[in-house]
């Protein structure tokens, strides 16, 4: 039996076409959903949107500390291994939920699968660095995504045997998904018209959680309204953020809460332009051509940058003004989607699990 292992939002994009592969050639499969995001616009509706079944085991988690979220999902992990055994477990990402289960598998001598394995943004004061160089380093199957990570992999010393570059699962569900995302006109309910706006998304602790760095980004937010009305949908943390602080947006940043994925899809497919701290972003947009500005000073995605539509900006400086401009002018680098994001990654991460199961049986 396989185990797919899902927790928060990324994880639903990567893991959805995978599991659905797994269903279409009729392998033995089970979901376990964390828990990691709980709420419905976090949670469920991927589930609805991304025709995956509903989750075998919900183990409920919730919010908490790294430390304590990590060793409650070990804890009710390791009792569904105890009782399940499974001969495979499979997790997607970086997040708490993606550690957890690899080390509780690793440890009971279950081989785990990491997709999205040996992405490296090198700044380890990152939670999700210090869980993907974990995950990778107890796991016997992994699948990358660009051949940055393949290339970190074999640096960190890890067998080439089990290195796979497969391509990026988070684009299979992109692919599958744009038509019905356009049909349903997402920026209609905006007021608004195809290419006549931005979108932001905001989230990470190193943007929002002080004070000084989230009021310099909302007077930067505030001036790029000034060129073009800015979508925000309002990651739970940020908002959270926004209300203790007390710090506003001008009128023209039209903030929501969270929307589905096919609502946000379509958003992105047709904004001008997007800014934001999010990692799959990065690679959405780059497959997508939509300029992206990222607010970070690194990325773990350097294929968005060297191939893509992906720019990192200091958010310090003029780099965000410079770079509106330039894709206010039509001066914005086009870009050229990685090699293997073609929508077909599931089907070769899929098969290749078959054969390691049908050689282990014999």
């Amino acid at each position: 039996m396989i185990c797919n292992v899902v927790g928060a939002r990324p994880n639903f994009m990567k893991m959805a076409p995978v599991i659905n592969e797994q269903r279409m050639r009729g392998l033995d499969q089970v979901c376990v959903h964390t828990g990691q995001h709980y709420d419905a616009k976090m949670s469920q509706i991927f589930f609805d949107e991304l025709n995956m079944p509903r989750p075998d085991l919900y183990l409920g988690v919730g919010s908490d500390t790294h430390a304590r979220q990590t060793a409650h999902i070990m804890t009710e992990f390791e009792k569904f291994c105890f009782e399940k055994n499974p001969a495979l477990v499979v997790v997607a990402g970086d997040v708490n939920s993606t550690l957890a289960a690899a080390l509780v598998a690793s440890k009971l001598h279950i081989p785990v699968a990491h997709v999205e394995a040996g992405l490296r943004s090198f700044d380890k004061a990152m939670p999700e660095e210090v869980n993907r160089i974990l995950t990778d380093h107890v796991s016997e199957f992994l699948f990358t995504t660009e051949k940055s990570g393949n290339e970190n992999l074999l640096r960190e010393g890890i067998s080439p045997e089990k290195i796979h570059f497969v391509g990026n699962c988070m684009i299979d569900t992109l692919v599958s998904h744009l038509n019905l995302a356009l049909d349903q006109r997402p920026w209609v309910s905006f007021g608004l018209e195809p290419g006549e706006y931005a979108l932001l998304t905001l989230h990470r602790p190193s943007n929002v959680d002080q004070y000084d760095t989230l009021a310099r980004l909302t007077t930067m937010i505030n001036r790029v309204s000034e060129s073009l009305p800015v979508i925000f949908p309002v990651h739970p943390r940020t908002a959270k953020q926004i209300a203790s602080t007390g710090i506003s947006f001008a009128g023209k940043v039209i903030m929501c809460e969270p929307l589905s994925y096919l609502s946000f899809l379509g958003l992105m497919a047709k904004s001008r332009l997007v800014i934001t701290d999010s990692g799959g972003i990065q690679e959405e947009t780059t497959a997508l051509g939509v300029p992206c500005l990222t607010l970070r000073s690194n990325t773990e995605r350097p294929s968005t940058i060297s191939l893509g539509t992906n720019r990192l900006i200091d958010s310090n400086g003029n780099g965000v003004y410079n770079a509106i401009h330039e894709i206010l002018s039509d001066r914005w680098p086009k870009g050229t989607v990685p090699p293997l994001w073609d929508g077909h990654a599931s089907k070769r991460i899929v098969e290749i699990i078959a054969l390691m199961l049908t050689a282990t049986a014999k």
